[in-house]
């Protein structure tokens, strides 16, 4: 088959990114969930990629259980480490890009200025030390890669922040969430719309621009803020809640195994420069989310 007519190869494709990214792609992608391609067992990965003889990869597959990664540390570090290395040796050789996504939980969360990709790292957990370890290999592999750093992704059907907050404003009258967490809701389709574009450029670009670049949504808010925005959307939206109060509390008051970065805002001016891309404001996000999320609602 010619290069041009073969496909790109979408891994993670059960995930929010990954669900996104086959939506738009349509006919020009191969989706591959974890059934058909397991990062946890990276030694079959060269067989899986063989197989599909795609024209790029992008890797949208990741263990993202942030404070069980504190207890299953070596399962992270081969899903998140491990197998990207294997994928992007395996695509340096066949001489395709790789596009893999990474976390603002690689930063130490100090500061309240944006993080650029510059920046030192210093993870405060385990998935993001994972995460770091992925992006190590992935460089040290060569050839042509993209690797984006994004923060706080959600979309309409997936588990995650979002949707458990309309489902908890739907049981319960209080809510205390966390509210000195700094960062930006990304919506997933839009992260996948920017990454499609990005990959675009840098196919098209004389020499192609390998390297770490950060993507998420536009803004900034805290997790109690995105909280909140939910569910003022929601009820502007006529959507029946029991919540009366969403109390902000401190992360000290809100223990969980894995610690997470005061400060997630990450400095998208890099992609914007190299690629001509930027997602919108987070809270367009939220709204075209929350469209999804009624057109999927079961009928009462």
């Amino acid at each position: 088959m010619p290069h041009a007519e073969r496909p790109i190869l979408v891994l993670g494709a059960g995930g929010q990114v990954g669900r996104a990214l086959v939506a738009l792609l349509g006919e020009r992608c191969v989706g591959l969930d974890r059934g058909r391609a397991d990062l946890a067992e990276p030694n079959h990965l060269p067989a899986v990629l063989d197989a599909q003889a795609p024209r790029a990869v992008i890797n949208a597959a990741a263990y993202t259980l942030v404070d069980r990664a504190e207890s299953e540390a070596q399962l992270a570090a081969t899903i998140n480490g491990e197998a990207p290395g294997v994928i992007a040796r395996w695509c340096a050789d066949a001489g395709i890009p790789l596009v893999h996504f990474s976390t603002d939980y690689v930063f130490p969360g100090d500061g309240a200025t944006p993080f650029t990709e510059s920046d030192a790292v210093a993870p405060l957990n385990t998935y993001g030390a994972t995460k770091l370890f992925g992006e190590r290999r992935i460089a040290e592999a060569g050839g042509r890669w993209l690797v984006f750093r994004t923060s706080w992704v959600y979309d309409a059907t997936g588990r995650n922040f979002f949707t458990t907050m309309l489902r908890l404003m739907s049981e319960r009258r209080e809510l205390s969430i966390v509210a000195d967490q700094h960062g930006a809701p990304t919506y997933a389709p839009h992260l996948a719309a920017a990454t499609i574009g990005a990959l675009r450029t840098a196919e098209a670009a004389p020499a192609f621009p390998s390297g770490i670049y950060h993507l998420c949504g536009s803004g900034e808010t805290t997790w109690h803020g995105f909280a909140c925005a939910i569910r003022d959307e929601a009820r502007a939206r006529g959507m029946s809640l029991e919540i009366d109060s969403i109390e902000p509390i401190t992360s000290a008051e809100y223990p969980v195994p894995a610690t997470r970065p005061a400060n997630s805002r990450l400095d998208t001016s890099k992609a914007h420069q190299i690629f001509g891309v930027s997602l919108p404001d987070w809270r367009e996000g939220l709204a075209e989310c929350m469209t999804v999320y009624e057109d999927h609602r079961p009928a009462v």
